[in-house]
């Protein structure tokens, strides 16, 4: 699973090929969770505080995650979304 941005412990994960809807994947620590990209429902669980940063994350780069869903399904070589910052 390509790894398309990290920051403050959170690695963002985005699988090819993978099922709808468009979605990613975050890793921090021993938490795992998926996000959809278009209406920010997860799956899993993780603190609060690492939470809200991947939904500002999210609301900054959801176009990029978009490009990034559509390549992924054509097996296209995903590029590194910038970090939180």
């Amino acid at each position: 699973m390509p790894q398309i941005s990290t920051f403050y412990g959170l690695v963002i994960l985005m699988n090819f090929k993978d099922h709808a809807p468009p979605h990613f994947h975050v890793w921090y620590g021993e938490y795992k969770i998926s996000i959809t990209i278009e209406d920010g429902i997860v799956t899993g669980k993780m603190p609060k505080r690492a939470l809200k940063m991947v939904f500002e994350w999210l609301e900054i780069h959801r176009e990029d995650l978009l490009d990034a869903w559509n390549k992924a399904q054509k097996g296209e070589t995903l590029t590194f979304i910038e970090p939180l910052k």
